[in-house]
Parts: structure tokens; sequence; C-alpha cells
């Protein structure tokens, strides 16, 4: 219905954006990925999706359309709505969620907070052939579990790093050295966080 929105923007925070269009002032949910990938001047341009309920009608805004097809393609799943398919895009990197659904990788999915282990399962399910098909990717398996990334991920957030922060570092100490136990990418990421 309202296929984008461009104006002078107004109000930003992580989670909403308020732009004025000529005098309108409209009220934008947001992903931290859209939030990201906001310029620093007045004037934005966000593609938008409108979604109508009984008791509200709210509009999505994202940075760009292949993030917008990939919230559309979220909602269609049973028990994912707008705002989990948002946290989705808030967790985890538009490219991250497609390479997991791609390849079934279960346990990204399931480490989204909302998401259970059925709901992610039901994702998987019904847009992977999707997903393979739009994005032209070659069916994968899931590349090797690194049970001790996570370990020492969940670690880092109960010491109380910042998720995100945390992600990028220990993700680049495993890339680093693979086969490295739970306490040394531990140590490491103390280091470098």
């Amino acid at each position: 219905m309202i296929a984008h929105i461009q104006g002078k923007l107004v109000e930003k925070t992580p989670t909403n954006v308020v732009i004025d269009c000529n005098g309108v002032g409209y009220d934008i949910h947001i992903s931290l990925h859209t939030y990201s990938l906001l310029p620093d001047s007045d004037f934005v341009k966000l593609f938008t999706y409108l979604q109508i309920k009984e008791d509200a009608h709210t509009l999505f805004g994202f940075a760009e359309k292949s993030e917008r097809e990939i919230f559309k393609m979220l909602i269609s799943v049973s028990g994912i709505g707008a705002g989990i398919a948002r946290t989705m895009l808030s967790s985890l990197e538009p490219k991250q969620i497609i390479n997991s659904l791609a390849s079934g990788d279960v346990a990204t999915i399931q480490s989204i907070k909302g998401i259970g282990g059925k709901t992610a399962q039901r994702a998987i399910l019904d847009l992977k052939d999707k997903v393979l098909k739009i994005y032209d990717l070659q069916e994968v398996s899931v590349v090797e579990y690194n049970t001790n990334k996570d370990e020492a991920l969940s670690a880092l957030e109960v010491l109380g790093f910042n998720r995100k922060l945390a992600e990028k570092t220990v993700e680049k100490i495993v890339k680093e050295t693979p086969s490295a136990s739970v306490e040394n990418i531990i140590k490491q990421a103390l280091k470098n966080l």
C-alpha cells in the first residue's frame, strides 16, 4: 500500500524513526540493521511495509528493499509476527538469516529472542526452498556447529557484555583458531572487548 517514504528525519531511535513528509510525521518501526544504515543527513528514504490489524496500523521501514523482502517472507511463517521478524532482523544480518534458512541452521534461528525450536524448524521448512530459489543459492549443509563458540558467547553475555559486540569478537577468534577451547575463546575475547 505504501511502498516507500522519503522526507526529513525528525526523530531517530534504534527501534523507531519519525519522518516528516510534507508536514505529516510518519512513525516508522525499524530494525537495528536499518538503524545502522541510516544516513547522517536529514533526508532519508525508507522502503516500507504497512501492517493492518484490527486494532492498529503499523508502518515498518527498511533501508534496503532486500531487507523488506526478507521481512515479508518471515511474517508469512506461522508463529512469526512482525515484532519477531523485526527482532530477527535486529539480531542477525539479513545475509545471516538467508544463509541460516538455506542451510537449515536451526541453532542460529533459535538463538534469536522469541523463537523456539518448533518455530525455527517451521521457518526453515517453510522458507528453505523459497530462499534457495530467490537468492540462487546452492543447498549447503550446516557448517560444523561450534559449541565452544556458543558457550563462550553465553559466558560473555552472563559477564555483561553486549551480545553483538561479543559475537563479532568471538567470530574473529574462532576464524583465526577454529579449534580454540571455550576458555581460550573467552580469554581472547576479554582482551579484545
